[in-house]
């Protein structure tokens, strides 16, 4: 999957996302282009910040079987929030960064697995 594919995808799963969780206010998205703007630093991060803390985390990831990369999937996502401008693109704590790093990582493994096997 294309890097620009991921972008739209991304930018959809935060504005569905932010949709489901907006009677609670646990995740908040300003608007599509905050969307956008934030799937953008987010793989940016992800291509440039996550393998140095992938590899400084590596000891805990063997000994937790992979589970801390849900972590590191979450800090990716409040450095993103933090970035963007937490009056935008923010979450309520931890813990919701959590389930949303969790959703958006199985929306994404389908969607890959989806997208490349297709006819």
């Amino acid at each position: 999957m294309g890097f620009s594919m991921r972008i739209v995808i991304n930018t959809v799963l935060f504005v569905a996302i932010a949709g489901f969780f907006a009677q609670s206010g646990s995740f908040y998205v300003a608007s599509v282009g905050t969307a956008f703007v934030a799937s953008l630093v987010l793989a940016i991060l992800n291509a440039f910040v996550r393998p140095i803390l992938f590899i400084l985390s590596l000891p805990i990831t063997v000994f937790t079987l992979g589970l801390f990369s849900v972590i590191l999937n979450a800090i990716m996502l409040q450095l993103t929030s933090t970035l963007v401008g937490t009056d935008s693109f923010r979450f309520s704590s931890f813990g919701i960064t959590i389930l949303i790093a969790i959703i958006i990582s199985i929306c994404n493994t389908i969607i890959s697995g989806h997208l490349l096997h297709r006819d």
